[in-house]
């Protein structure tokens, strides 16, 4: 039986899969400066005050829109002002409150544990360290660096949200598939001072253009750099 040699595949940009550090990285800096271009003003687009009504939020955005959670955090955050509101709230009531934006009962209870948390051993205050952080029920590392980004302005690392996770592979940045490996190749490709703005403008992106049902390629102005172009 006669045999092949298997081939690189090549992208729709010529580029094969096999790509260097350097090259990497240069094109790296390449869609940095394209994003920053495209979306200058990227922010949260959560709604809040301080960084316990930001730690609530973000519980609240697991499988849900941000749009959605900003309607329903108004009435939240006039009844439960401090850690310990959410501490000693009834656990329906809490439920009631927030049920629209889904899974509900687990939402509660995280809300309610880290409230406790952050009343009995941070004095009420929402920490400021990963470490701290991660203690609180319900909050793992992608609400730690939205927290400390964003409350903060304290760059620890990259938030990787499923736009983040999605875009990053779609443009090579990384092979991983875990956002913890995501997280650590975006941090090794970009520098400090952008891993606050860089998932604001990916996610902006990811929900503007490069959508995951329809993606708007032609549209892209990161098209000439992304190995996924399909234009």
């Amino acid at each position: 039986m006669a045999t092949t040699t298997p081939r690189k595949t090549a992208g729709r940009t010529g580029r094969t899969r096999r790509e260097t550090k350097e090259a990497r990285a240069a094109r790296a800096g390449r869609i940095l400066d394209a994003l920053r271009r495209a979306y200058p003003d990227a922010r949260c687009s959560l709604d809040y005050t301080d960084p316990l009504e930001l730690l609530v939020a973000t519980v609240l955005s697991a499988q849900c829109t941000d749009e959605r959670v900003n309607l329903v955090t108004p009435a939240l955050f006039r009844r439960y002002r401090t850690a310990e509101d959410y501490a000693r709230a009834p656990l329906p009531e809490l439920e009631a409150a927030i049920r629209s934006t889904g899974f509900f009962h687990n939402k509660a209870k995280s809300i309610q544990g880290a409230g406790r948390r952050i009343a009995e051993a941070f004095g009420g205050r929402v920490p400021e360290r990963m470490e701290d952080l991660v203690t609180l029920p319900g909050v793992g590392r992608k609400t730690a660096n939205v927290i400390l980004g964003n409350a903060y302005d304290t760059a620890v690392g990259v938030v990787v949200d499923t736009h983040v996770h999605r875009l990053s592979r779609l443009l090579k940045l990384t092979a991983a598939n875990t956002p913890e490996k995501i997280e650590q190749d975006l941090i090794a490709l970009f520098p400090r001072e952008e891993w606050i703005r860089l998932s604001h403008r990916l996610i902006l992106h990811g929900r503007r253009v490069c959508k995951a049902r329809k993606p708007l390629c032609a549209e892209c102005v990161l098209r000439t750099d992304c190995p996924s172009a399909n234009c």
